[in-house]
């Protein structure tokens, strides 16, 4: 279950890749999510799904406003499609991912009251911070995480809005009073950055369960000789970082140059800036097909993740390192848990052109070397983040999330 069923992101991506290392497994998979466009076809049960309404940017006038917070507060169509759902499909159990404000956590009473165990796997940190990202106005922050939800109305955390952030703050301070998220058996963390965050949030520390994700690399060749330049790959927003790369770039030999693969909202001012200080040197591809941006980051020596928020487990350090190339990460959220510095890439600090231009510069200018820390890359995935391994860590967090001792979590 995911409020969009279309590979859209990080998080959609790994639900329809599990979906169908699943279905080869011999399971039976369906779907639930909401009305969109875009949605992958056919879906086998699309009319029973909510309707589609757009959040960002929210919907204008008062009324349609009014509508999009309630169903953010609970929304009886997502309870009783799921319910239409379960009775038809019957589940063993139902894997939930991001259900926030299109599903709401309706769809847990759904469950609950059908007596079917539920994962929840966090792919952000919305039930620790209203906000989803620990960002206050671009800088890290934690005042929800030990504080309460109601932090962020105080702080205007959601883009400076008073009213934005209050809708939040208030969504989150109802949703734990109800215990909303009670009928979730299992909690599964991909990193253990955001699983430590979730305990000092006090979200269910007992039920909570670290299982990195995965990478598929049988269809993912290995990068054949040293040398290439550097690449950032994923979307470009301002938490991410990618301005902190361009400016980097004066760091980094002459000549060589930087690849930017993605969109986002960030980018028509990443792009002007790359003109001011890196004229001719920073090549943006827009957002590629999964086998074209395999292809460049063969071709590259190092892929940058150069991100100024607490990044969970992002799938390009994995599909970089599957790849066969290096990864220099921040020092922030799972980063440092992905990469071992000296060995398969390089650690420094978050917002830092300097640190980041002076690792980068390193490991262009030593083409030998950066291949040997992407071979060892490759064999940390093989060794730690196979299909095989991920799906038997899954399958235990199901049977746990089943087990009797939690049968009134999901009756």
């Amino acid at each position: 279950m995911n409020k969009f069923l279309y590979r859209r992101g990080g998080a959609e991506g790994y639900l329809l890749d599990l979906a169908e290392l699943q279905r080869i497994g011999g399971n039976e998979v369906a779907y639930f999510g909401m009305t969109h466009p875009d949605n992958d076809s056919p879906l086998r049960y699309a009319e029973h799904f909510p309707s589609y309404v757009e959040l960002e940017p929210p919907p204008r006038g008062l009324r349609p406003r009014l509508a999009a917070a309630g169903r953010m507060l609970w929304s009886p169509a997502s309870r009783r499609g799921l319910a239409r759902v379960i009775a038809d499909f019957a589940p063993d159990v139902i894997h939930l991912h991001n259900i926030y404000h299109q599903l709401s956590p309706s769809v847990l009473a759904a469950a609950r009251a059908a007596g079917v165990p539920c994962v929840l796997t966090l792919h952000d940190y919305k039930l620790a911070c209203p906000s989803y990202q620990m960002l206050d106005r671009g800088m890290v922050c934690d005042a929800c995480v030990g504080g309460g939800p109601l932090h962020a109305a105080r702080r205007r955390c959601k883009d400076g809005s008073a009213s934005a952030s209050t809708l939040l703050a208030v969504e989150s301070w109802i949703h734990r009073q109800l215990r909303a998220y009670g009928p979730v058996g299992v909690f599964v963390s991909p990193s253990r950055f955001l699983a430590d965050v979730m305990r000092r949030a006090g979200v269910y520390p007992d039920r909570m369960r670290v299982i990195n994700h995965f990478v598929d690399t049988s269809a993912i060749a290995v990068k054949p000789a040293p040398g290439g330049g550097v690449l950032f790959a994923g979307r470009i927003s301002p938490e991410k970082g990618v301005d902190v790369l361009v400016e980097a770039v004066a760091a980094v030999p002459h000549g060589t140059t930087v690849d930017v693969a993605g969109d986002g909202p960030a980018l028509p001012a990443v792009r002007a800036l790359a003109d001011r200080v890196a004229p001719g040197r920073v090549r943006f591809h827009g957002r590629l097909d999964k086998h074209r941006l395999q292809a460049l980051i063969r071709s590259s020596a190092v892929v940058a993740v150069p991100s100024r928020w607490h990044e969970n487990q992002p799938m390009a350090v994995l599909e970089a390192f599957a790849s066969g190339v290096p990864v220099v990460g921040t020092d922030l959220g799972g980063l440092p848990e992905l990469i071992s510095p000296g060995v398969d890439g390089e650690v420094v600090p978050a917002g830092d052109p300097a640190a980041l231009g002076a690792a980068l510069g390193k490991l262009v200018a030593d083409p030998d070397r950066a291949y040997e820390m992407g071979r060892a890359a490759r064999s940390k995935i093989d060794s730690q983040f196979t299909p095989e391994l991920h799906l038997a860590r899954l399958r235990d967090a199901y049977r746990a999330a089943a087990a009797p001792d939690l049968a009134g979590v999901h009756r």
